[in-house]
């Protein structure tokens, strides 16, 4: 296949920018000068250099990209619209509520695989699609086009040491250095220089650039694979480039020309504008593609009851179990392997676990760039630390991303370690998440099995697990369906309903038979599915024993279990009484602790006994 030349793809840049001034001056709003600069780096990229099928977005061997400054969001859409994928007219729609075509790109769009435009972020995707190029035995290729200024994020330096460390050069990431911030020039302005020194410092091939001069940018990209890391491209370019009227002026970020304006900036690009339609592009590599298909089962478990094992533990062991039939499943971890168990994973299958170091941010991202390749990716640490990463789990959400998050020692429950390394918030925080779910399970079997229904079903799952070691309360052969509970007991004489969760569970066991040798009954639920949560069971169990329920939970009381039944009772007039840690917690022995903080069997003995005294 002929090239294209130098000067058609001078062109073509000169249309993307046409594109982009026409389609934020129609919506009002958009960052077009963002666009302007990056032209003709996308435009060598798709016209010039990446192989794809225009037609197939999804090929899984097409060449990534990924636009990690988002709000340049119309470059992205007039290229797509340029190779022929939806009418250019299309592009005309941006910003309305109408069309996909959205102020930053999300997944909604057939050929974007994350939401991008919290900066920061797109290098640590680009990372697990590498990865999964060669994990897959496949010869795509990674690009991510990242803006200057989002270069101050620490994330993206997270996302530059693993690409070192692993060699990935398969990886290319296109700097967009246009010296010009949001509310003022970037820290570092156009010293190219300090760029080229931080991406070598991390094991990084690195061409610094005139990001305007379409022959030097091809000759960067051919670099690609040449050496035996991942390549970074510092273009040097101008923000606005196109535009002389506001080239390289503060004031103009994520602002649209006005008609007037963009008329005369348009009548000057049009002299040399080219279309890209009809520009061939090279066809992905026709490799053998992975299947990425679910096994039809998974193999069984074999505890016994009484067995005293640590969810965190059962994690680790299913991960290995069902890891050994589902060749999909991928598993990462932030230095904490030995803790969260999930080195038994590693040790049978060390191909397909991704070590992230300390680096949770980083790893969350990885995480969901695997997943948009057909991986399904188990990310895991203490649940403290994934409130680092808060905003990548937040951007996952909108990506509408398969990410799984397992979180270990969560709660007081872990004792004397303190307050830094309890999670005591990662509840509410994971229950905020659009479309997420929530899992607690108190014993090995309820680990095991809701691994399994995490590796099954697709979307963003979190699963909190605990330190101590807990007795096997189910049969290996029992349920755990996602939005269920289970009674675990309960008598036609109950007076109030306790719902508990994870070591509070046994606690709310506990004080079931304290109470029944005070002559009082009580009905006890295990909501091992924070969200969904098994409302209808909950409901049942309530109405059941009155209007009152209380709930025992080793977090905070903002946005954890109580938060969660109270949501779903208080329409039926049902009274909620919480039960959780309602102070800065310290170090100290796990039982110490729950006595302290107020969810320990006896906390729960007290509140019923306060409930059923009120009552008579």
């Amino acid at each position: 296949m002929k090239p294209t030349s130098i000067e058609n793809l001078a062109g073509i840049a000169n249309q993307l920018r046409i594109h982009s001034i026409a389609s934020t001056t129609a919506a009002g709003s958009g960052h077009p000068t963002s666009c302007c600069s990056a032209a003709e780096l996308v435009a060598a990229l798709f016209f010039g250099h990446m192989r794809f099928d225009p037609k197939n977005p999804h090929h899984a061997n097409n060449d990534r990209f990924v636009l990690s400054k988002g709000h340049a969001a119309p470059l992205l859409y007039a290229a797509w619209a340029e190779t022929g994928l939806f009418p250019t007219e299309d592009l005309l729609q941006l910003r309305t509520l109408k069309s996909d075509l959205e102020g930053h790109p999300t997944p909604r769009l057939p050929f974007v695989d994350v939401a991008s435009g919290a900066l920061g972020q797109g290098l640590s995707i680009g990372v697990g699609m590498a990865l999964s190029a060669r994990l897959d035995q496949l010869d795509f290729r990674t690009y991510v086009l990242l803006g200057d200024g989002e270069c101050a994020e620490g994330s993206v330096w997270e996302a530059a040491s693993l690409a070192g460390v692993m060699k990935l050069n398969n990886l290319v990431a296109l700097v967009d250095v246009n010296r010009l911030g949001q509310s003022q020039a970037t820290q570092l302005g156009h010293n190219l220089e300090v760029y080229r020194a931080r991406f070598m410092a991390f094991g990084w091939e690195v061409k610094v650039i005139d990001g305007h001069d379409m022959k030097a940018i091809l000759r960067a990209l051919a670099a690609v694979k040449r050496a035996d890391k991942p390549l970074a491209i510092i273009a040097r370019t101008i923000k606005g480039a196109g535009l002389p009227l506001i080239e390289d002026k503060e004031g103009w970020h994520g602002k649209a020309l006005s008609k007037d304006e963009a008329a005369q900036a348009v009548a000057k690009l049009q002299v040399n504008a080219r279309s890209g339609i009809g520009i061939p592009i090279p066809a992905p590599s026709p490799l053998p593609l992975p299947k990425n298909e679910p096994p039809a089962n998974y193999p069984p478990l074999n505890y016994n009851p009484g067995d005293r094992v640590a969810t965190r533990e059962a994690y680790g062991n299913a991960l290995a179990r069902i890891g050994s039939v589902d060749q999909r499943i991928v598993a990462l971890d932030g230095d904490t392997k030995n803790s969260t168990y999930s080195e038994k994973f590693l040790k049978k299958f060390p191909a397909r676990f991704t070590e992230c170091f300390i680096a949770e941010q980083n790893m969350v991202g990885v995480a969901i760039g695997m997943g948009t390749r057909g991986k399904v990716p188990f990310a895991s640490t203490f649940a403290a630390f994934f409130t680092r990463a808060c905003d990548q789990i937040r951007m996952g959400g909108v990506s509408m991303a398969n990410l799984k998050l397992a979180g270990s020692h969560a709660g007081v429950s872990i004792g004397e370690d303190g307050g830094s390394q309890m999670g005591l918030e990662d509840l509410a925080i994971m229950r905020a998440i659009p479309g997420s779910v929530v899992l607690y399970p108190c014993d090995a079997v309820s680990t095991e099995k809701l691994v399994e229904q995490m590796a099954s079903k697709r979307g963003i799952m979190f699963l909190r697990t605990s330190r101590p070691k807990t007795p096997v309360l189910y049969p290996n052969s029992e349920a755990f369906p996602i939005g269920g509970a289970k009674v675990c007991r309960q008598t036609d004489h109950d007076r109030v309903t306790v719902v508990a969760a994870g070591v509070t569970l046994f606690e709310a066991l506990k004080a079931a038979e304290t109470l029944a040798a005070k002559g009082i009954g009580i009905t006890v639920i295990d909501a091992y599915s924070i969200k969904p949560l098994g409302a209808d069971v909950i409901r049942a169990a309530a109405q059941h024993t009155g209007t009152t329920v209380v709930t025992v939970e080793d977090h905070y009381p903002e946005g954890g279990l109580g938060d969660a039944v109270a949501g779903v009772l208080s329409a039926d007039g049902i009274k909620v009484h919480k039960l959780a840690v309602r102070e800065l917690p310290h170090s100290g022995k796990s039982e110490e602790l729950m006595a302290k903080y107020g969810i320990d069997a006896a906390a729960v003995v007290r509140k019923v006994e306060s409930i059923v005294g009120a009552a008579a």
